[in-house]
């Protein structure tokens, strides 16, 4: 958000708003915007034209809380006026009071995840809506902060794992699916407003349904269950890049590999792996072990050779022995995995991993964190080289002068690398282009528009 913007005159109450964390948080925080916009609010882009800001905050990790509380000690001192929601708002301090307000005791109210009932209440009570409320049209899908071409589209709420080093069921408690026609017709009506790919996600993409018991629901007046491999196939039939994320490896999955092979749904898994060695996955408690992961992703590629898969590492967890550590790099190297992430160990307060013997120094759990993506450089390397004169179907995001970024079916915005793309007067953002790969490097590929 900008610090300064002029003031204007007459004019409905305005709101400004800070979006921190995962794309989770970010549709929180679309959904809040779009209720505000509706009821005739302002939505401004600096601290100076908003009466009021909302910063929706992270709380899952030390770095992103120390970020989240410096976000709201900025928008203290440059607006004055905050209310704070997600995740930090239900996390506690030391003595066991709100952590928020304990260090800034001047915001107006904080709520937590998923809370937009709420958020409309305390900007309700702070700053009263306009009486208007048909002074501005809201799309359909509501209002996005993601470019307008592809769009986040929540399926669930919560999480029925109880994972030693996490605490988001603490925080957004268990899972909770969207019913599947719910889902659907907010898809439908993104698409109708321009959106060329949807990002599904959630805490568990594969338990989708599970708490429902895949309750039967209706999609354009046909009886669907809510359950991921239906979902998958009714998104695959609207057209568009449909991007699973946080897929757990489960059996089903296997069900829409075949959906993949037919083009119907991106090949691309984002699978949270987390660790291969089988000791520490039971102390994270986990589910699956590496083999068992192993003979999944040989099975998902023999299905549909195209797959590309992205996961993230947890690298000197408490506990892990050199040992246990060489078994994940092993695994690595036998999944070949197209996109890795990779994270040294951070106590969070209130996890269960804390109180597991074993601890590692911060500079042994960095120096695993630097050689796991070390190896994982030569890897994406190699992969990335197999392209290499292939033609890639490549969505764009940005245009400029010297050429263009686009995104080809292995990269997921803002995680994954990008394509650069030469200059050429057919290139428009937010439309497909097929390319050649003229030159590949450890994350991008590089290439020419094809004739």
């Amino acid at each position: 958000m900008s610090k300064t913007a002029p003031r204007r005159g007459k004019r409905p109450p305005a709101v400004g708003f800070v979006s921190l964390g995962c794309p989770k948080a970010l549709v929180d925080s679309e959904q809040i915007l779009t209720r505000l916009r509706a009821e005739g609010y302002d939505i401004q882009g600096s601290y100076q034209g908003a009466d009021l800001v909302v910063v929706n905050t992270c709380g899952f990790i030390d770095s992103a809380v120390r970020e989240s509380l410096d976000a709201i000690g900025e928008a203290l001192e440059e607006n004055g006026r905050v209310i704070v929601t997600g995740c930090l708002g239900v996390r506690s301090d030391a003595e066991g009071a709100n952590l928020v307000q304990s260090v800034h005791p001047k915001v107006l109210a904080v709520t937590g995840p998923h809370a937009t009932d709420e958020v409309l209440q305390a900007v309700h009570e702070h700053l009263p809506r306009p009486h208007d409320a048909f002074a501005d049209l809201v799309p359909p899908a509501g209002l996005k902060l993601t470019p307008r071409h592809y769009a986040y589209l929540k399926i669930s709420e919560g999480c029925n794992h109880r994972c030693t080093f996490c605490i988001i069921p603490s925080m957004r408690g268990d899972l909770v699916s969207r019913p599947i026609g719910q889902v659907m017709r907010e898809a439908e009506a993104l698409v109708r407003q321009g959106v060329r790919e949807l990002l599904v996600i959630s805490q568990d993409t594969s338990a989708y349904g599970v708490d429902v018991r895949y309750k039967m629901d209706f999609v354009g007046g046909r009886p669907v269950r809510t359950r991921m491999t239906e979902l998958v196939r009714e998104l695959g039939s609207l057209g568009v890049w449909v991007r699973l994320h946080y897929v757990y490896p489960y059996p089903h999955v296997d069900e829409v590999l075949p959906l993949m092979a037919q083009g119907k749904v991106v090949p691309y898994l984002d699978v949270p792996f987390q660790h291969a060695d089988p000791r520490v996955l039971k102390s994270m408690k986990r589910p699956a072990a590496g083999q068992a992961n192993l003979e999944r992703i040989r099975a998902w590629r023999a299905i549909c050779p195209e797959l590309s898969i992205r996961s993230t590492f947890i690298a000197g967890f408490p506990g892990e022995t050199e040992e246990e550590f060489e078994t994940l790099l092993e695994f690595l190297r036998q999944a070949q995995l197209d996109r890795v992430g990779c994270f040294a160990y951070s106590p969070v307060a209130g996890a269960a991993a804390n109180d597991l013997p074993g601890a590692l120094p911060e500079e042994v759990r960095e120096e695993r964190r630097g050689r796991l993506m070390q190896l994982q450089e030569t890897i994406s390397r190699t992969r990335l080289a197999r392209k290499l004169g292939s033609v890639q179907r490549v969505l764009i995001d940005e245009c400029a002068a010297q050429g263009a970024i686009g995104r080809s079916s292995a990269d997921a915005p803002e995680i994954d690398g990008v394509v650069h793309v030469a200059p050429d007067p057919r290139l428009e953002v937010g439309e497909f282009i097929d390319v050649r790969v003229e030159r590949t490097d450890v994350h991008d590929l590089h290439a020419r528009v094809v004739p």
